[in-house]
């Protein structure tokens, strides 16, 4: 959270940013002071207290200070372990989960639920409407693309999954308003991806993108069509197996599925046992030989 913070300084108008600047001076003392004294430390106005907290996307004062005080308080550590040539399998255990787990709670400290709300509005629009969901990723991201596109098929909306630079190009290009889609990149730094992003912008699609804060990418998360889902994680982009940033990544598609599973209500339901007793039948009418 004071990563994302301090990464979208640059951003803010000159007043939030004394206020951010604040924020990372003392969070401690940030997430438990009223927003009086806050405006007053910062020489800002109390609503420029409240509009900072939105600017860098949470839905308020109270929403930011909660987190921040997730973050300062539950001493959740996101240090990576680095692993060693001698380390036993024991020692692998404990370092890859310890990793991990510190990823996923950092995570639930850090996420915007405003975000979640424009993405999961824009997503459930769209499967209401019968429009397109559209997921697009490279490399590590398109196996996250793919992982997306099975669950959402499921819901009974019109989805795919593309990772072929050429493909996405096209497929951005046929995209109308009311479609979505959704973005997804571990360093935010990919030119086919932010053709592609830019293709989908020019069409009137919703923008949803999944990437590190401050990246190139997230920078295209600007207008109100457009959302952006930071991931930001200590893990070097450049890696050539990303394990955090591929679970933060698969968690953010398992939220965005499950809310619009909700939102989309008992209409699924059918579907859903219908698809669930024909595999059913299927897997156990196969010949002994055959399981």
């Amino acid at each position: 959270m004071l990563d994302r913070i301090r990464a979208s300084i640059p951003a803010l108008p000159p007043a939030e940013q004394r206020v951010a600047k604040l924020v990372l001076l003392d969070p401690r003392a940030f997430a438990s002071l009223p927003v009086s004294e806050l405006s007053e430390r910062a020489h800002v106005s109390k609503p420029t207290v409240v509009r900072f907290c939105r600017s860098v996307g949470y839905d308020g004062l109270a929403d930011f200070k909660l987190k921040l005080a997730g973050t300062v308080n539950e001493g959740v550590p996101f240090v990576h372990r680095s692993v060693d040539e001698d380390d036993k399998p024991g020692d692998l255990i404990v370092k890859v989960i310890d990793n991990a787990v510190s990823a996923l709670l950092k995570y639930r400290n850090d996420a915007a639920g405003h975000a979640f709300e424009r993405a999961l509005v824009a997503l459930t629009d769209a499967g209401v409407h019968g429009k397109r969901i559209e997921f697009f990723g490279v490399g590590n991201s398109g196996i996250v693309a793919q992982d997306a596109q099975h669950k959402f098929f499921r819901l009974g909306v019109r989805t795919a999954a593309h990772s072929d630079g050429h493909v996405q190009v096209m497929a951005a290009t046929m995209l109308q308003h009311g479609d979505c889609a959704v973005v997804i990149s571990n360093s935010g730094r990919s030119k086919d991806l932010m053709d592609v992003a830019e293709i989908a912008q020019r069409k009137g699609a919703t923008l949803i993108i999944i990437t590190a804060s401050g990246s190139p990418l997230a920078q295209l998360a600007q207008n109100h069509n457009q959302v952006l889902l930071a991931a930001d994680h200590p893990e070097d982009f450049d890696r050539y197996s990303p394990m955090v940033s591929r679970m933060l990544h698969l968690m953010i598609i398992d939220i965005l599925t499950t809310g619009v599973a909700l939102r989309l209500g008992p209409s699924l339901r059918p579907a859903l046992q219908e698809i669930k007793r024909n595999l059913r039948s299927r897997r156990y009418a196969l010949p002994q030989d055959d399981q």
